[in-house]
């Protein structure tokens, strides 16, 4: 795994000079990110790719490789990783399709593919795969290029689905800890990157898109060994969606039944979305978990609070009323026109100022604070405290929100874009 996360070298295996090529887009990534160490490329009719001198092969490497990023023709790939065995390259992305997922041609040289790598001692994520990202190491062996840093690790068997939600998290100024696009699973599978980043100083969350488990007794005692928070969206939960799990990766998806069991028993947090998979994650990442479960809505938008309030019932918190003495005070100092109960909506007039001072006197009566900015209101961001553990919601502020979410979020603080969103993701907490 070192030399699949932390290489020291890599070789480009099938670089493009062709720009609109994937194996052209990979070595620019990768040069990009901002990897430290040798780029090599290798491809037997060039001379010259993004300025780097090109290898006919593995073999013809002078430089010691650790990591290999295949984009080869599929009929090529075992005697690839052989090759790389013999050069002693420890690990192999294979991005190259074509194998089980195709056809019974392609099954068999996936057989190969597995002997190959087991021979050389090479680990091999892939094939079939849109490789690894890793921000912090500088390893953008995937596209697009993305180089956001977090504490969220992101595990897929579809590449596409992993790449948006790092979109998602690079977009709000967040990031992840790492992106690994699985593939077919043909050696590293989820059970070995759940123990990876279990360990991983720079993970805080794992949320993990799955289609099927590779291995039952393997992937169960990496969850027990797992002490960070685990969110997994197991798609594949119908008959028609278990099909078509198998035709994507060759997954055996399995009863839907025994998985909500596996996941109920050990903890696992389950998303139905993929909304809720990022949601959910960055919860368990960035908030910490509230005393108790009594919440004051603060608002600027009566209908944003109302709906707050139904989906914080519903996720069986407490809207609870003010106290006596809280209500007299606040009452006394507070224009007419605010509403001084829970929610506590303080109108088109609120501003930053009016939100933290409410904060500030109202919190050591409630669990959690929910602060609902509702509005384009200028410097937000004040009025979170991220060592209380607000829970923020922001939304219909346009340019001025989309500001104000990057600096909280900057504070270490998880805004999220809906009433319902924000409260399912904090109702996780209490599980």
């Amino acid at each position: 795994m070192r030399k699949l996360f932390h290489p020291e070298s890599v070789a480009v295996v099938g670089a493009s000079t062709d720009p609109s090529k994937l194996g052209h887009e990979i070595m620019k990534n990768i040069i990009d990110a901002g990897f430290a160490g040798p780029v090599h490329p290798v491809n037997p009719k060039a001379e010259e790719i993004l300025g780097r001198p090109v290898s006919a092969s593995i073999s013809a490497l002078a430089d010691p490789v650790d990591l290999a990023v295949v984009i080869v023709p599929a009929r090529f790939v075992p005697g690839v990783i052989s090759e790389c065995g013999e050069r002693g390259v420890g690990a192999a992305i294979v991005i190259t399709g074509g194998f089980k997922e195709a056809s019974p041609a392609g099954e068999a040289l996936e057989a190969e593919l597995v002997e190959a790598a087991q021979k050389a001692g090479v680990a091999v994520v892939g094939p079939n795969c849109q490789g690894i990202n890793h921000p912090y190491h500088g390893l953008c062996a995937s596209w697009p290029l993305l180089t956001n840093r977090g504490p969220i690790a992101l595990v897929s068997q579809s590449g596409t689905v992993g790449a948006a939600l790092m979109d998602w998290a690079q977009l709000e100024g967040l990031g992840v800890s790492c992106f690994v696009s699985m593939g077919n699973r043909c050696d590293v599978d989820e059970s070995d990157l759940i123990a990876y980043f279990a360990q991983d100083e720079h993970t805080r969350a794992i949320a993990i898109y799955l289609e099927g488990v590779k291995d039952g007794r393997k992937f169960i005692a990496a969850v027990e060994a797992c002490e960070k928070p685990l969110v997994i969206l197991k798609a594949g939960r119908t008959e028609r969606g278990r099909v078509a799990a198998e035709s994507h990766t060759k997954s055996l998806a399995g009863r839907d039944e025994i998985y909500e069991a596996v996941f109920r028993q050990y903890g696992i947090y389950r998303a139905d979305t993929l909304e809720e998979l990022y949601d959910y994650a960055k919860a368990l990442a960035y908030m910490k978990t509230p005393k108790g479960r009594r919440i004051l809505f603060l608002t600027s938008s009566g209908g944003a609070a109302i709906i707050a309030t139904d989906a914080a019932v519903e996720c069986g918190l407490e809207v609870p009323h003010l106290p006596e003495e809280l209500y007299a005070g606040l009452r006394k100092e507070l224009p007419e026109h605010f509403v001084v109960g829970n929610p506590f909506d303080l109108t088109g007039d609120a501003t930053a100022k009016i939100y933290s001072e409410v904060a500030e006197k109202a919190a050591e009566h409630f669990d959690v604070l929910g602060l609902i900015f509702g509005d384009p209101i200028d410097e937000a961001h004040t009025a979170v405290d991220p060592a209380r553990g607000d829970l923020v919601i922001f939304l219909g502020g346009a340019e001025i929100e989309r500001a104000e979410r990057e600096k909280i979020h900057a504070m270490g603080v998880p805004v999220f874009p809906t009433p319902e969103r924000g409260i399912k993701a904090l109702a996780q907490l209490y599980k």
